[in-house]
């Protein structure tokens, strides 16, 4: 699913007029019949307070209060005049709603003209849409503090009032904080920082038709993984295959006291779909290793507690490292003469990952064949401090492009960055995820996959997608508060299953 800025979603918007073809305001009528229809399935029987601004968002909330009012329900439409020039939609939706209840729409210019609004009420926030392109200032701004300020349900259209589509919020300016958001057609960038959770709440997508081709030639380097493509990535199995398939991978993880990490991301690598596996560990881990995990195979450390060499690579597909490692000199100078003599696809995380932030210079040895995941603290480590969530994806492509490999940065919608800028936001996971060895399995998953012979690319987006789906599943007998890392590996063969069958 693509992820368009307000200008190319404009453009859409008047493709599909052209090309389907439909009137703008029979397009808006779409619109606003399915978030209609939306409202009047999950909030039934429910007094509603519309806030229509003079653009075409306003159009959108003025003919929704014309539709939930056909439908006998209790509306409260208010209009905010400020003498400012409306939108031939938006006075057409106008027109059509004071023809048919007059007695139901307000106009005003400013806060001290609002009505009661009963706790049972839903308001509605139709005020401005994709097109604001600077802060909200004056009576609107008045207004939007005053509802934000009553606690109740509010259901924005398309996009709060106030927020920009791709940029994050600034604090001082004020933001529509919305229970959920109805969006149109595809999600905008904003709803996938974390500094805008609080103003987009629960979001939900609308299909309101907008032209196919016009979607497939718009152009974006920004893109939702739907359930789409994990369906089209993963590979099938031939009927013949044998262990020496599914590919060798070398994973290079644990130390004294963390041999937890390695346990949990051998376990995720073979549960992902691998043929054989070899944990190379310090010496002290041994037993730990063989009785955790019994189908690995294990490589010794010659140090009894740290990694500080590796085995020959040539019979591994793909190496893994990183996971419980630590970050002694002696471990930062074996990682240093494997990132020189690899060029098998590798995935470097957690330790290995800060050994690259002490260690600058080793930035230079990788490349196309490598995938990092860090979490945002390991990436600060990194690229350094950033402002806000803006300045953050910014810094993500600008590191991928800089250095040529294919960066993972973990959270809620996890960002899989391409060499060339690309970035895919992953849509499966919970907050039960936030708990310790998570992204040790994560590591594991990835790691089965390159071996297995995925691209860097579609081993990062349908692991990732994966990890979290194998989480949300894990929810039917687990809580959020529950979950751990484990739970996640338990789930991976129902979440195979689940993309399997669709």
């Amino acid at each position: 699913m693509k992820i368009l800025p307000p200008l190319q979603i404009k453009a859409l918007d008047a493709f599909t007029i052209k090309n389907e073809p439909i009137s703008s305001i029979d397009l808006m009528e779409r619109a606003a019949s399915n978030a209609a229809d939306y409202l009047l399935h999950y909030y039934p029987n429910k007094p509603f307070y519309i806030f229509c601004g003079n653009g075409n968002n306003g159009g959108d909330g003025l003919a929704i209060a014309r539709l939930l009012t056909n439908a006998l329900q209790s509306i409260h439409c208010y209009f905010i005049d400020l003498g400012k020039s409306i939108s031939e939609d938006a006075s057409i939706n106008l027109e059509r709603f004071k023809a048919l209840a007059p007695d139901k729409i307000k106009l005003i210019s400013n806060s001290a003209q609002l009505d009661n609004i009963p706790e049972d009420g839903i308001i509605i926030d139709a005020l401005f849409g994709t097109g604001l392109n600077r802060p909200i200032e004056g009576p609107i701004a008045e207004i939007i503090t005053q509802l934000n300020m009553l606690n109740r349900t509010v259901i924005s259209i398309d996009i709060p009032s106030g927020l920009m589509a791709e940029n994050s919020p600034h604090p001082k300016h004020p933001i529509i904080k919305a229970t959920e958001t109805l969006s149109f057609q595809m999600p905008k960038l904003s709803f996938l920082f974390p500094e805008c959770d609080c103003y987009v709440g629960n979001w939900s997508l609308l299909n309101i038709g907008l032209s196919n081709s016009g979607i497939a030639s718009s152009k974006t380097t920004n893109y939702f993984v739907d359930e789409e493509i994990p369906k089209v990535i993963l590979k099938k199995r031939s009927r013949f295959a044998h262990k020496g398939t599914f590919g060798h991978a070398l994973l290079i993880a644990g130390s004294y006291g963390k041999m937890g990490a390695a346990v949990l991301s051998g376990k995720a690598c073979l549960k992902s779909g691998l043929g054989l596996l070899t944990c190379h560990i310090p010496h002290w881990g041994y037993q730990i290793m063989q009785t955790s995990v019994p189908e690995a195979m294990v490589n010794i450390d010659r140090s009894e507690m740290y990694f500080t060499q590796f085995p020959a690579l040539d019979t591994y597909a793909a190496i893994g490292i990183g996971p419980g490692l630590n970050t002694k000199p002696n471990s930062a100078k074996a990682f240093e003469q494997l990132l020189i003599n690899n060029q098998k696809p590798m995935l470097i995380d957690a330790d290995a990952l800060n050994l690259l932030a002490e260690n600058p210079s080793l930035l230079k040895h990788l490349g196309s064949h490598t995938v990092l995941t860090p979490h945002p603290g390991e990436f600060k480590r990194l690229v350094g401090e950033w402002e806000n969530d803006t300045e953050k994806l910014e810094k993500l492509k600008l590191f991928s492009k800089q250095h040529k490999c294919t960066t993972i940065l973990k959270g809620a919608y996890t960002i899989i960055c391409l060499a060339d800028g690309t970035c895919y936001f992953n849509s499966t996971g919970n907050p039960g995820m936030a708990s310790a060895g998570s992204g040790d399995v994560l590591s594991g998953i990835i790691l089965s996959l390159l071996a297995q012979g995925y691209s860097c690319k579609d081993a990062s987006i349908l692991g990732v997608y994966l990890h979290g789906l194998s989480a949300d599943i894990a929810l039917n007998t687990e809580s959020q508060e529950s979950l751990i890392a484990s739970d996640i590996i338990n789930h991976l063969a129902a979440a195979f299953k689940e993309i399997n069958n669709k």
